[in-house]
């Protein structure tokens, strides 16, 4: 069995002799990776080395700078392959620029359009301008976006790209996990957090607009890139819930973002994408009927210190799928707390449609040698997936 058809079998709840699919959610924080090179990690792996830059505009927006290092340095700890990538509408469009300079601070006019405030002598940025105020400044970067599009997403760049994974990926060699922005990510981030919560009342309209666009540019270039690649799993970055709950409600969700996503997941399924994830932080369990609803199959990292438990939420819900889920603390505090939190996780892992990883990047204070354990421990236990569905 290759690691494509690991990850799909773990995923569609199948019991498989030689053990579900072994993975990790996230890439690691910058910190953690300091920290164990220090204790064994080969030097080479540093945030620069995982997460380069783009060298041209294409790429920033077919996007696989971390594809090849983040697989290299996962298949260093023995994870199964898993190829990263993403398709990114240019909203990061902007030529940086610094706008004032004083002996205490610069301002900038950043890629993604915000004008930020930068500290010199202390670790402090203050964001002083959105990308979006009102309808005129979203016309002229949709403009601009369209620009982008025309001179640096073409068909020969797209297959340039992305057609290079696709013999090895056809030979199941690897997964893939494919990112994209969702439906309340993109609008956040161009308008500020507090502004696009006011914005659901005083500027319907022009999110309606934003998704709009969005949906239409997923439509055209996800028909191209899924001809060429069909990915395991697709991410949408969401974060739309903190630790109380939901910033939305479920009638707003439908309207604003479930809508969307029902127009969206039924093209993808078409289009071979096997699993459609949405990637949100905090807890949001209010608003998991209206996912699924919208077509949603499952979710990442399912963040234990907001409440997510997910054995409770697969009681509840018992065909949903996850990723993560496991306390990345407990990796921290040693072996003991691995031990138990493998435990925990157990009934849902023998289940199936379970992929367990840190529920979110590995923090700084994990030393490597508990985090060597927690992956021999993490390659036992799934040789239990799927055993009791």
């Amino acid at each position: 069995m290759n690691a494509s058809e690991r990850l799909l079998g773990t995923l569609n709840f199948e019991k498989m002799e030689e053990g579900g699919a072994v993975a990790e959610t996230f890439f690691p924080w910058t910190l953690t990776l300091d920290r164990w090179r220090e204790e064994g990690l080969p030097e080479k792996f540093t945030s620069a080395y995982l997460y380069p830059p783009a060298k041209d505009r294409s790429r920033r927006y077919f996007n696989d700078l971390m594809t090849e290092p983040v697989y290299e340095y996962e298949q260093f700890f023995g994870l199964d392959g898993v190829k990263r990538m993403s398709f990114r509408i240019p909203f990061k469009c902007f030529d940086e620029k610094t706008l004032e300079e004083t002996e205490e601070y610069t301002i900038k006019l950043d890629e993604d359009g915000w004008t930020r405030k930068y500290y010199k002598n202390r670790d402090l940025v203050q964001e002083l301008q959105p990308v979006i105020r009102e309808e005129e400044d979203w016309n002229r970067l949709k403009e601009k976006i369209l620009f982008e599009l025309e001179h640096f997403c073409g068909d020969e760049k797209l297959k340039e790209i992305y057609g290079k994974y696709r013999e090895e990926h056809e030979r199941g060699e690897f997964s893939i996990r494919f990112r994209a922005s969702g439906f309340f990510w993109t609008p956040r981030e161009l308008l500020g957090v507090e502004e696009h919560l006011l914005a659901f009342y005083e500027m319907p309209e022009l999110l309606h607009e934003i998704n709009r666009f969005v949906l239409e540019t997923y439509l055209e270039y996800f028909d191209k890139i899924f001809s060429i690649l069909q990915p395991e799993v697709i991410l949408f970055e969401e974060d739309l819930s903190g630790a109380n709950g939901p910033m939305i409600s479920p009638a707003m969700f439908d309207e604003f973002v479930g809508d969307y996503y029902k127009e969206l997941v039924p093209f993808l399924k078409k289009k071979g994408v096997k699993n459609v994830f949405v990637d949100t932080d905090g807890d949001f369990r209010q608003l998991i009927p209206n996912f699924l609803k919208a077509g949603v199959d499952g979710f990442l990292p399912m963040d234990v210190n907001a409440g997510m438990d997910i054995v409770q939420v697969r009681k509840e819900f018992p065909d949903v799928k996850f990723i993560g889920a496991f306390n990345k603390l407990a990796i921290a505090e040693g072996k003991e707390a691995i031990d138990r939190e493998f435990e925990r996780l157990l009934p849902v892992i023998r289940q199936g449609g379970y992929i367990p990883g840190a529920d979110h990047q590995i923090a700084p204070s994990t030393a490597l040698e508990n985090y060597r354990y927690y992956l021999k421990s993490l390659k036992e236990v799934m040789r239990q997936a799927g055993i009791n569905r």
